[in-house]
């Protein structure tokens, strides 16, 4: 009887299939009739707006009030995680870059780096080490480039007093431990008041942490 009442008979769909955000396929609503976007997890769901069974979703009523609908959930309580708009299994390993390498656990995600975030320290070949993105490769690499002495002694003649007696030489800032939520980034640095070279943190935040599902 419900469905005899939500679904008109014969369909009368767009002539267009509306266009989906990224991870939501098209599918058919509830009454099997016209193409729409399936709603992902977390989203709100009911008896014609149905969720992505791909992704193994149903409809969850059990904390909607009577007469309201639902809300896209994992069958039987499974956990999962949801990264750029896809929905992950709970256990399951996957890159969002070629970067970085995450498995999706109790409804996070953990990620380890792929490219070694090695410390190059100055030598006599190699004064000026810098980390640089080359063209084709995923991870930066180290090079050895001479720098101009007259652009460092024009720098120091505008800049402002220096804030430690000795000339600063640093590694570049590492990536984010965290791909979302706090995290820390690290760099070696001399800037200090002994001029040693000291391993420094400092906190980053890429983006804030999707909601778990409830």
């Amino acid at each position: 009887q419900v469905c005899a009442q939500l679904c008109r008979r014969p369909c009368y769909c767009p002539w267009v299939p509306p266009r989906c955000p990224r991870g939501s396929p098209l599918v058919l609503d509830g009454c099997g009739c016209c193409k729409i976007c399936a709603r992902r997890l977390g989203e709100p769901c009911d008896f014609l707006h149905v969720c992505d069974q791909s992704q193994g979703l149903i409809c969850d009523y059990s904390s909607a009030s009577a007469g309201t609908g639902g809300t896209c959930n994992f069958e039987d309580d499974e956990e999962g995680c949801e990264v750029n708009g896809r929905v992950y299994r709970e256990g399951e390993v996957f890159q969002p870059s070629c970067k970085i390498q995450c498995q999706c656990l109790d409804g996070g995600f953990n990620c380890i780096p792929l490219c070694q975030e090695d410390v190059r320290l100055p030598t006599p070949d190699c004064p000026y080490p810098q980390r640089v993105e080359i063209p084709g490769k995923c991870c930066p690499e180290w090079i050895c480039e001479a720098q101009d002495q007259h652009l460092l002694q024009d720098a120091r003649a505008v800049s402002p007093l220096l804030r430690f007696p000795c000339q600063e030489w640093g590694t570049e800032w590492s990536a984010c431990s965290a791909t979302c939520g706090v995290g820390f980034a690290t760099r070696v640095s001399n800037q200090n008041r002994y001029c040693r070279l000291e391993t420094q943190r400092r906190l980053c935040l890429l983006r804030p942490c999707p909601a778990l599902p409830a």
